[in-house]
């Protein structure tokens, strides 16, 4: 476990545990199960990956800029501004590496940024401004949102769950 000296070290430190359970959830699925959505109203597990991915580097992104502001233009925008290629991103192993790439980057985006930044205001798709540390937390708690889902597409798949499979063995 990395070396936590600061509130940003442990906002950073709950992201890579999160992104790494995520990572594992999606490891932990066939190939074949990709294209599972258990509803027509449900993202595939491809879909669902590439959202995570998505999202991760909106966050890092628009958190870590001196002029962030999630209200600056439109969702589908943000999606267009940090999303470039992760429609692209459709193996395991592109999402896998898509993943982790995507966190590293973001990681370092937020550690260049600085604490004193993560301590300022940042105006959220709600219009509520709160601190960029705390809009951090629903980002990271948004991921395991997702990553609840992935451990119940793999149940729905006949697997059992990544961190079902770590507790049982511990």
């Amino acid at each position: 476990m990395p070396k936590v000296n600061s509130l940003l070290d442990e906002f950073l430190e709950a992201w890579r545990y999160t992104r790494h359970g995520v990572i594992a959830e999606v490891a932990n699925l066939p190939e074949k199960a990709f294209a599972f959505r258990p509803s027509d109203a449900s993202r595939t597990v491809t879909e669902l990956v590439q959202h995570v991915i998505e999202s991760g580097q909106m966050m890092a992104g628009e958190l870590s800029r001196l002029d962030g502001d999630f209200l600056r233009q439109s969702y589908p925008e943000f999606l267009a501004e940090y999303g470039r290629g992760v429609p692209r991103l459709r193996t395991k192993k592109a999402l896998l590496d898509g993943l982790r790439r995507t966190h590293r980057d973001g990681d370092r985006r937020i550690r260049a940024a600085g604490e004193v930044l993560m301590l300022q205001r940042i105006r959220q798709f709600n219009g509520v401004p709160a601190t960029r540390l705390s809009w951090m937390h629903h980002g990271i708690a948004h991921e395991e949102y997702h990553r609840g889902q992935l451990a119940l597409y793999a149940r729905l798949v006949g697997r059992v769950p990544a961190l079902t499979k770590e507790i049982e063995s511990s």
